[in-house]
């Protein structure tokens, strides 16, 4: 039997008996509150795979901005790099000319001769 036919048997016999109904339709009232909760906690369930979809899709264009952005730092990095190379090549070479030509240069900045001497 199901939820709705013991339901009319409590109530027939409750009828009958008197008084039964009241306690039949605290039941019921109990019933459907507990079968409330079981449809909302397997909702839940059948839920959290969606919103574990969803997260994984902002991580994912997440990681693809943050990656798209790193190349692009990467590139402006290398070209700075390359910059700094030949600016420290030709201010090299001026001062060689310099020197030959009797004139003392002011000295270099102390980052400008670590880098002479490190290359970074």
């Amino acid at each position: 039997m199901n939820v709705g036919e013991w339901a009319a048997v409590v109530t027939a016999a409750g009828s009958v008996l008197g008084g039964g109904g009241f306690f039949m339709a605290r039941a019921t009232v109990r019933a459907t509150q507990a079968t409330a909760r079981a449809q909302e906690a397997v909702a839940e369930i059948q839920a959290q795979p969606q919103a574990r979809a969803q997260d994984l899709a902002v991580l994912q264009a997440t990681v693809k901005r943050v990656d798209e952005e790193n190349g692009s730092l990467r590139g402006r990095m290398s070209r700075l790099e390359s910059i700094v190379r030949a600016f420290a090549w030709t201010t090299d070479r001026w001062a060689r000319q310099m020197h030959r030509a009797g004139i003392e240069p002011e000295p270099a900045h102390p980052l400008v001769d670590e880098y002479n001497r490190t290359g970074v």
